[in-house]
């Protein structure tokens, strides 16, 4: 699919060997992930993923969870250069939430919105510029993925068996293919990757 303005979907997600963004414990279990996502592979890919992003894309649940961490790494001096560079662009950047039950957004430079991931996210292709980037937010990459508007995806895959918990590709989704144009290994055993869409 192409667009006028040049504006790249990407997508970042963590995910286990068997495929899965959560434990077994439902959507707050992220014990498995948590040693494996602040090595140094996994910060600088989360470095790659914002650096060329302008607009923020994030489910309710996300928004929320990042609202109560983010924002105080953004002014934390302590912190590791790379994770407080995500946040001061987390909180600046352009956000769109999804969300059914909120009445009010959440941060500032925030948009609520009630309607199907692929017509917004087409609506946003259209316009500005920069890349937009979804954010860790499961349910809507994967409308995403089955409307076959994502351009970009990050992934970091961490070696280990969750043995439960939600699957980000699910039978249904459209036959696409994909290029791997970056991938790095960390010492634990997680592999950075990042594919492109083929189109």
């Amino acid at each position: 699919m192409t667009d006028s303005t040049g504006r790249r979907v990407t997508a970042n997600l963590s995910l286990t060997l068997d495929g899965r963004y959560h434990g077994a414990g439902g959507p707050g279990d992220f014990g498995t992930f948590i040693k494996y996502v602040t090595t140094d592979v996994a910060r600088d890919h989360m470095t790659r993923m914002w650096e060329g992003a302008t607009t923020a894309v994030l489910g309710r649940i996300n928004a929320e969870g990042f609202l109560a961490f983010w924002p105080s790494v953004a002014e934390d001096e302590n912190a590791d250069p790379r994770d407080r560079g995500y946040a001061k662009w987390l909180v600046d950047a352009e956000k769109v939430v999804f969300s059914t039950t909120l009445a009010e957004a959440p941060w500032e430079r925030t948009r609520l919105v009630n309607a199907p991931a692929a017509d917004v996210v087409a609506e946003l292709k259209a316009t500005g510029e920069g890349d937009i980037l979804v954010n860790s937010s499961a349910s809507v990459i994967k409308a995403l993925l089955s409307a076959d508007l994502l351009d970009r995806l990050y992934l970091l895959i961490i070696p280990e068996i969750a043995g439960g918990g939600r699957r980000l590709f699910e039978d249904g989704l459209p036959a696409t293919t994909w290029t791997l144009t970056h991938q790095e290994t960390g010492p634990l055993g997680e592999i950075a990757v990042v594919y492109d869409r083929a189109r």
